[in-house]
């Protein structure tokens, strides 16, 4: 074989193309999917092993002067199509980098300042049950969470569904972890939604979870804002809104306080300066309890934020859709995060 080897690699160095058609030629001959170089690697397992050695040698040898003919010939291309045909033996440019995406770059930066005070990431799967997405959150089966306008069921089994918010991780990690738990989740989530420059069908979250003994409102708020502090700016403020959330007691919606400093912001705040950019609330002790953990003894808090809101006002982007569609101009203006 290695008298073979030989002769082919005489043949390849001899070999002179005249244009492209000759290159391209030789490229299919020697370096082709059923050309004479992956012949002679799938005869390579019938060589005997004392030879192996020396023929696998000679063989990558071959291979190398094979490419290095195809790469040391290059052709002008003909003027008169020289914008519609591609140069296939052009070098590639490796300085065209290409650079984070947007919702990437703002959970890495959540994860990072929540990591800092103790938060640990939890994540889970994105098809889940029943229990773990809605009835071990308190949401009870005529909760209109549950309705097929609001969740993707699978048809085959009502019982399984696309998770509807990552809590259903935090669900998970109370059953096989004792307190005190200290835990971030993020990930996909799905929800069924007409797709509009303000929502979307998929989309991603970051919820947190703290329990230990004798966890309050006020633990829930210093933390709450750290987070602003870190992520809009040390001079930032919050404010706490009452709401409802099946699986928090009490519950609230939390504003960052964005200004009115010109017509745009009059517009994203609707002239009042605040706008939300989370739910949170003290765990309902019914959660606690469907997931083992006494509440007697135990307490504490939740919240959860959508990654795709605090990215669209971080970067000023108006559009959720932007996020999906890939356009490299789009994603272009990120480069500089790299």
């Amino acid at each position: 074989m290695i008298k073979k080897i030989n002769e082919i690699a005489a043949k390849i160095t001899a070999l002179t193309p005249n244009n492209k058609e000759d290159l391209e030629l030789f490229r299919v001959e020697y370096l082709g999917k059923n050309g004479v170089l992956n012949k002679l690697f799938d005869e390579f397992k019938f060589v005997p092993r004392s030879e192996k050695k020396e023929v696998g040698k000679s063989l990558n040898e071959l291979k190398n002067l094979a490419k290095s003919k195809l790469s040391s010939f290059s052709f002008e291309k003909n003027k008169e199509t020289s914008s519609s045909i591609i140069d296939l033996t052009k070098s590639v440019n490796t300085n065209n980098l290409g650079s984070r995406h947007p919702l990437a770059l703002i959970e890495e930066q959540i994860i990072r300042i929540f990591s800092s005070i103790g938060f640990a990431i939890s994540e889970g799967p994105e098809i889940e049950d029943d229990w773990h997405n809605f009835t071990a959150l308190n949401t009870p089966e005529e909760h209109p969470a549950r309705d097929m306008q609001d969740t993707f069921f699978i048809q085959s089994n009502p019982s399984v569904l696309l998770r509807s918010h990552t809590s259903s991780v935090q669900v998970r990690h109370m059953e096989k972890n004792p307190p005190p738990i200290r835990i971030l989740s993020p990930g996909r989530v799905y929800r069924n939604e007409a797709i509009s420059a303000r929502a979307h069908c998929l989309f991603h979250q970051i919820e947190g979870l703290y329990i230990d003994n004798n966890v309050s409102f006020s633990d829930l708020k210093q933390t709450l804002l750290y987070f602003a502090k870190n992520l809009f700016g040390e001079k930032s403020k919050i404010r706490l809104r009452p709401s409802y959330f099946p699986f928090t007691e009490p519950s609230a919606e939390v504003d960052v306080y964005w200004g009115l400093k010109n017509e745009a912001d009059y517009r994203i705040t609707k002239g009042t300066g605040w706008l939300e950019i989370l739910g949170c609330g003290m765990v309902d002790p019914n959660v606690l309890s469907n997931c083992g953990i006494d509440t007697n003894k135990y307490s504490g808090f939740a919240f959860g934020m959508g990654i795709e809101r605090i990215a669209m006002l971080k970067y000023k982007i108006d559009d959720i859709r932007l996020f999906y569609e890939n356009d490299v101009r789009f994603l272009k203006q990120f480069s500089v995060s790299l």
